[in-house]
């Protein structure tokens, strides 16, 4: 395992607060930013004494995002999300590079049986919040499936199994991933577009998958489950 801490506050302020300044995070992900970035300068701030500051400080770190929280990303966008001209808007906020990470991180590329003769090809993302993200997500990729809020785990999903779906997903992030989601990747789409229909090939390839997403979880700090 491996970690990469920044602690140092002269880098944070020079380095990290402005790169997300200018390139603002599309999750909730924002409001946890922005908590950290008003932290900053409560801590830089020369006419605050201790006190003053652990007080701030404290108030701050007790506040949370509202149920409804969309980042400050989405403000340009303001067409209801069933709107038909909805329907390009989110590649103006959602470039290639963000989804790619977004996807190597959250997504799940997976086979899953059908009957006991079928076995297709699937791809979800699920979301605590954020329906805004995966409703963006499901255009650019093309995906039919409805983003669906699940009560009983309290999240939004959004999931497919569609085949023309599947084979814009597997177009999409072709050659981009660089992870241990990319290995992933690759062995789904290939046995998309090389094993289709073929039972006894896609369930050696579905084994293959689970062992793999095994591994990753078992020896990530930062696991994601789906």
């Amino acid at each position: 395992m491996a970690s990469f801490r920044i602690r140092d506050r002269k880098t944070i302020g020079n380095l990290i607060i402005p790169i997300f300044d200018k390139y603002p995070l599309l999750t909730t992900k924002y409001f946890n930013f922005d908590k950290f970035k008003q932290a900053y300068f409560i801590l830089e701030n020369p006419i605050l004494n201790k006190i003053e500051k652990f007080n701030l400080l404290e108030s701050l770190k007790s506040t949370t995002p509202s149920e409804d929280y969309i980042s400050p990303a989405w403000n340009n966008v303001t067409l209801p999300l069933g709107d038909a001209n909805w329907r390009s808007l989110p590649t103006k906020v959602i470039l290639k590079p963000w989804l790619i990470g977004f996807v190597e991180a959250e997504g799940s590329f997976y086979l899953v049986s059908k009957d006991k003769n079928r076995i297709v090809h699937g791809f979800g993302i699920t979301q605590k919040l954020d329906r805004v993200v995966l409703e963006g997500i499901k255009k650019i990729l093309h995906i039919s499936t409805q983003v669906v809020y699940k009560q009983n785990y309290d999240h939004y999903i959004l999931d497919t199994t569609n085949s023309r779906a599947i084979k814009n997903i597997s177009e999409y992030f072709f050659n981009t991933m660089k992870g241990m989601k990319s290995v992933e990747y690759r062995i789904w789409s290939r046995s998309f577009n090389k094993y289709k229909g073929n039972y006894d090939q896609l369930y050696k390839v579905k084994e293959i998958l689970i062992k793999l997403r095994k591994i990753r979880v078992n020896n990530s700090i930062f696991s994601t489950k789906f």
